[in-house]
Formats: C-alpha cells, structure tokens, sequence
C-alpha cells in the first residue's frame, strides 16, 4: 500500500530536524520507557492514517470535481483496489469524471445510469471484483465511484472502503452547502447537525476499526466541552503532555493550555508570520517550524487559525502528529461554525437598516430589531459618516463600527456607495465618534453629519435625509472636517435642494412656535409685529404706523417677543433666522403656524 502525503511530509521534516527520538511523548514512549519494545503499527492503523490525511485533504477541497479525484488517486489507500470511473450529480444528471477511463466507458455508463441510485456490481473485463459505490449525503446522490479488484477484497478491506465511501460523500455535503451557503439562521442549524452527526460517524469509525484509544478520547473531549479553543488545546495537552496552543491568523494568541507560556506574548511581525502561513499552507498536515509542531485550521481553504504544540525536545512522535490533525479538524468545524454565524447576523443587521432607511413597517422592525439584540424603541439618532481618503467598503464600515463601539454607541450599521450609515440609540457627543475614527483612520480629512431625534421607525428615512443634509453643510463650509447637527443648522436646513413643505414648517416652528402659541392662547400678534418690524427693516416709527400702534406698545411688545422666544434680536443669526422664519410664515404658510 503506497504511503499517503502525510508520512511523507512528516517525514520530511522529521528529517530535517535530525529524527524523532524514540522516546519520545506518547503512547509508545511510554512502553519504550517500561523496557517493552513498542508495538509495531498495524496495516489497518496505516491505512485509517492515509485515509485520514485525505479525509481533511477533501474537506479542505472547496469543488465536488477535487474531492472525487482525490478519492480516485487514493482509492489504494484502503485496499488492493482501482477506480475505474467516477460521475457527480449535476442538475439531476451522472457526469463522469475527466479521470474516468475510456475501455469499457459505455458499458459502465449505462450500468450505472440503471443501478437508479443504488449500489450494485459492474462488469469490467479483467476484473474479478467490481462495485459501483453511490456516493449519498444529505441532500440525496451526489455521484458514484467505480472501484475494481484484482481480487476479492476482504471484510477489513471492504470496511475500509466503505469508510472512504463515506468520507468523500461526506466532503461532498460540505463542498455542496458551502457553495449554496444559506441566508438564515435555519441552514446553519441544518450545517450544525451535520457537523456533529459527521464527528459522530468519525468516532464510530475509528471505535469499530481498532483505531488509536487515545484520539478517540480527545475526540470525545472536545465534543463534550463543545468543540472550542480552550477545550481542543486542553485536550491535546493532556493527550501529548505538550503545550497546546491556538494564535488567530495575525499572529494573536487565542488559547494556550500548558507550562511556559510567555507573559507577554511576543507581538507577531507581519512579514515573517505571513511566509510562515504560506509554507504550511503549501504542505499537507502538521509542519515543524524551529521548536513548535503547526497544522492550520482552515475549513474550505480559507485560514481561520493556527494549531501548534512546543515541542522543544523533539519528543512528538506518529500518534503525537495524527492527534493534532484529528484536533485541527475538530477546531475547524467549530470555527466555520462561528464565522457564519457572525456573518449572518451582520447580514441580517444590515438589511434591517437598508430596510428602515427605505422604510418599512413598524411591527417587523421592532420584531427584526430584537432578534439582532438591538432595542428600536429607544429614541434614536440617524449617524453618517465620510472620510476623503476611505472608500466606503466592507473595511470602512468595520472601522467605523469599531470606533462607535469605543465611545460607547449602541448601533445598527450598513454602507452606502459613498459613506456609512449608523442608526444609534443616543445622540452622539459633538467630537467624540470623529475623534474616535480620526484615530483609528490616521486621518483627519472626515466629516460626520447627525439627524435630529427619532422616536418611531417610520420616521427614520426623514432623519436619514435630515443627517445627509448636515453632512452636505459641513463639507461645503470652511472648515470641512468635524461633526455637524441638523439641529444647529438653523437657516441652511432650508437653503438645500429637494426641501418640501414639512420642513418649513419645521424651521418655522422652531424659531415662532412659542411667539404663534402666545398669540393663539392671548390673543395677541406677537407674529405680525415681528414680520412688521423686519419688513420695515427695523425702523420704530415705520413700524408702529403699519401697525397703527404707539411707539411704545412696539417697543413692550419687542420686549415681549424677546422674553418669549429667549432670542435676542440683537444677534446677527438669530435676527436672520427671525426674519426668514417671518418671510416663510407669512408668504408660505399664508400667516398659520
């Protein structure tokens, strides 16, 4: 039987770095200890370790085609057998793989295509043992695997088989809900089931086959603690009696479970960390590099982790190597499982604000709100922000929730084709979510524009517009960078493009609604004496003769208005605000609040 990539790796490297020693850790160092020679490995442990190594290799294989020809180029593995033919399942149709053999095509085709799904012998001329093997997941057929003998295989021979069978449907299930990743949290409960029902059958396989004790207890283990990182490097410690550590992709340590762990934890340079990444990654199972022993977990191709143990002494040994790949793949699962769930529910935050901003119906945004863990009750405050030299991708929008988050926002976040949009439960400090940013950015060329209160979500596209408007304001303005409120905009919340009836009425609200609430409850005409005396441009005589009033009623009644409103007409901006305010009142509103 011809030996898989993984002794061939390991013992590349072992040679590398002068051999193992024979005492080393493990269950065979400590017979060697005992004065018993230790046992040699058994074919059937050699051919569970081959089918093991391509085991992980096809569930690292994201396309169905990779999986099945790595299950025709090693059907040795599990016996004195050949693949003669392999087809997938493609929109209801057996293709047969490019790696199928063209003598005696026609026949097998048609002999497969009538086994309708079930397995069944065929016939190959030269051959006394044939059987077309339904590769089944989940989902139903996903192909077959022709597989010829020479011989007749025997019992251990075919359970072999049949384990390899398994795992290439199984890595086909996998590569077929990767591609067809669901949108929701039910597909993930779905992916769930089948990766525990997976770890399952892997630890049945390894029990009915006299496969390693020890493995099977660390399985075990880590199933129990729930399959996460302080549970596998706890584990893997106590099966090799070696540190057992798990770093993120940068360099970070995640877990460490063992002696002599550095306090700090060296900072990883990035050069030198991503070259190391790239090795491993090049070869297949653990890689020794200087004294740690370093597999990386990564599911579908794509590296979420970095399994290692220090192994100072050189002490690790075959059992040592394939507990750390049994570990790595254990880790990845729960990993991936992790990753979808964070993607799911960034996805579903984000299209619950797309929708809000669009606007939707109350009940299914408080309801959606809730299952995020985001309270829309609240009064809210709709946030933009837009940096020069930030384009506003996925990286941008990370950033700025990372700053939100820092200063203590509570938010709802998604992107636009030019600036990000949060939807905050509080409304923000003047500097403090810019300032915040600037840091993270290294840049101050940014500008943040603020709605006013929001108290229900259909009101929510209105203040997505109001916070637009302060954006649009602050750039235009002489100093372009900084925070601005749509509340503090005074006459430029008018002065814009696509304002409408509501928001003059508004404006005027805002700066007459005390003086038009007075008059309506006295009687009174605080309101025209004002629009009076700006349309006389301020004159005391002028204005008293419109108004056919004495010279000193105007001036109690200019009083007044000052101690109603709490303007002072005195002051540059309130005086412009008053009189525009006046102007819209009079000519827009036809002189009604």
């Amino acid at each position: 039987m011809g030996g898989s990539r993984v002794h061939t790796l390991y013992r590349r490297h072992s040679d590398r770095e002068g051999g193992l020693p024979r005492g080393g850790g493990g269950p065979h160092a400590t017979a060697t200890r005992r004065g018993r020679r230790p046992p040699a490995p058994t074919s059937t442990n050699r051919a569970l370790h081959e089918l093991t190594a391509l085991s992980r290799a096809q569930f690292d294989a994201r396309d169905g085609g990779e999986i099945l020809r790595l299950a025709m180029d090693h059907t040795a593995a599990a016996g004195p057998y050949s693949a003669e033919a392999g087809y997938l399942r493609v929109n209801g149709d057996l293709v047969p793989s490019p790696r199928t053999a063209q003598i005696h095509t026609s026949a097998v085709d048609r002999t497969v295509r009538e086994l309708a799904g079930r397995d069944g012998p065929v016939t190959v001329p030269g051959r006394s043992w044939s059987r077309a093997l339904g590769l089944r997941g989940p989902e139903g057929l996903h192909g077959y695997l022709v597989v010829t003998s020479h011989c007749r295989p025997s019992e251990a021979e075919r359970s072999l088989l049949a384990t390899l069978v398994r795992h290439t449907a199984a890595a086909l299930s996998v590569a077929y809900a990767h591609r067809r990743r669901r949108e929701d949290a039910v597909e993930l409960h779905r992916l769930e089931e089948e990766r525990t029902a997976l770890q399952q059958q892997l630890v049945s396989v390894v029990a009915e086959l006299g496969y390693q004790r020890a493995i099977h207890a660390l399985m075990t283990d880590v199933a129990a603690s729930g399959g996460g990182e302080e549970a596998v490097t706890r584990a893997l410690h106590g099966l090799t009696g070696l540190p057992a550590l798990v770093e993120d992709r940068f360099g970070r340590l995640r877990a460490w479970t063992g002696p002599d762990r550095p306090d700090p934890y060296p900072e990883p340079d990035r050069v030198r960390r991503d070259e190391m990444l790239h090795a491993v990654a090049r070869e297949i199972g653990p890689v020794r590099i200087e004294d740690r022993l370093i597999t990386l977990v990564r599911p579908h191709g794509e590296i979420l982790a970095v399994l290692a143990l220090v192994d100072t002494e050189s002490e690790a040994d075959e059992h040592t190597v394939l507990a750390l790949e049994n570990a790595a793949t254990s880790l990845a699962w729960e990993l991936a499982h992790l990753r979808n769930l964070a993607e799911v529910e960034l996805r579903l935050r984000r299209e619950l604000v797309d929708d809000l901003l669009a606007g939707t119906d109350e009940e299914s945004a408080y309801a959606r709100s809730e299952a995020v863990g985001h309270d829309l009750h609240r009064s809210h405050y709709v946030v933009v922000a837009q940096w020069s030299d930030q384009a506003a991708d996925d990286s941008f929008a990370q950033t700025v929730e990372r700053a939100a988050s820092a200063v203590g926002m509570r938010s709802l976040l998604t992107r636009r084709s030019d600036h990000v949009v949060l939807i905050a439960d509080d409304r923000p400090h003047a500097r403090a979510l810019y300032t915040a940013l600037a840091r993270e950015i290294g840049s101050l060329s940014g500008a943040i524009g603020v709605s006013g209160p929001c108290d229900c979500p259909d009101d929510i596209p209105h203040r997505y517009q109001e916070a637009r408007r302060a954006l649009e304001v602050r750039r235009a303005s002489r100093e372009r960078y900084g925070t601005t409120f749509f509340d503090q905009l005074g006459l430029y919340r008018i002065l814009g493009p696509g304002n409408d009836r509501r928001e003059l009425e508004m404006f005027v609200r805002e700066w007459l609604g005390q003086l038009i609430d007075y008059d309506s409850r006295h009687h009174t005409a605080m309101v025209e004496t004002l629009s009076w005396y700006f349309d006389c441009g301020g004159n005391y005589d002028e204005t008293a003769e419109s108004l056919m009033i004495h010279r000193s009623t105007l001036r109690y009644r200019l009083q007044r208005i000052r101690d109603i409103s709490g303007n002072d007409l005195a002051n540059v901006e309130d005086r412009l605000n008053l009189q525009v305010a006046t102007r819209v009142w009079k000519i827009v509103l036809n002189g009604r609040g």
